[in-house]
């Protein structure tokens, strides 16, 4: 089921033997949108501390008493590395992370892909997909590359970033649609605010063309007048079957 971040902010998340703490916001790789860490505020139990707790830990959901079980002790919790949420999270980090808890390594295996570009098939892989060319576009990203960091970014900071079309500014980003079984980001909400009259809209990242991390904005393969004209979205509905052939079909020629 599609459902957005704004609306996860805030569930709990439940160890094995008590409750962990508060969802605060979520962390992704810029190169697939995948969610990658659920960052959990654990209030008085481990005075205030933020931890990463990887989505493949997930247990049997509970959407109604808003409420995510995991499959980790408090304890396991409590003694895992500290690592610092207000810092960008370093491969470093994540290695240490990932030593710890027996979680599946992403950047090790993605998408049938090891590290150089080794498909399952054992052919080398060359070409690049809509979300990699735009991190290859950009020239941030690449930098941050050199320096062996990994593309992690936050839901929350990058909640707010301007969208540009080919043509002019259309809005912020407001919101993130996520798939629940996957956890890969389907969709950005963009509120179109002053330009649309608060028109909400849906924008898959198969529409990025660039990243420009520095000025915080995101530039988009369409045109002002096809996101003006792309079917609304009310955050009060959920996305039918019927809303997502409408949306993929006014931007088909596009991704």
């Amino acid at each position: 089921m599609k459902r957005s971040v704004e609306s996860l902010v805030g569930y709990t998340l439940g160890a094995l033997n008590g409750e962990i703490g508060e969802i605060k916001e979520f962390y992704f790789d810029d190169e697939t949108w995948t969610i990658r860490y659920m960052i959990a505020d654990t209030g008085h139990w481990l005075s205030g501390r933020k931890v990463l707790i990887s989505p493949e830990t997930l247990l049997s959901k509970d959407w109604d008493a808003e409420v995510l079980p995991v499959n980790l002790t408090k304890e396991k919790i409590a003694n895992s590395p500290d690592i610092d949420t207000e810092k960008p999270v370093s491969r470093q980090e994540e290695i240490k992370l990932y030593q710890y808890y027996p979680w599946t390594n992403y950047w090790g295996w993605n998408n049938g892909m090891w590290p150089g570009g080794m498909g399952t098939s054992g052919m080398m892989m060359t070409s690049r997909g809509p979300f990699e060319e735009a991190i290859h576009n950009s020239t941030v990203s690449a930098k941050t590359a050199e320096k062996g960091d990994p593309h992690l970014r936050s839901t929350e900071k990058v909640t707010g970033y301007k969208i540009k079309a080919l043509d002019g500014e259309v809005g912020d980003i407001a919101d993130f649609i996520i798939d629940d079984e996957d956890w890969k980001i389907k969709f950005l909400v963009v509120d179109t605010g002053k330009w649309f009259s608060g028109k909400k809209v849906l924008l898959s990242p198969d529409l990025i063309k660039e990243i420009d991390w520095i000025d915080s904005s995101i530039l988009v393969k369409a045109s002002v007048e096809e996101i003006k004209n792309s079917p609304e979205y009310d955050h009060g509905k959920p996305i039918s079957e019927t809303y997502e052939t409408e949306l993929n079909k006014h931007y088909e020629t596009k991704v």
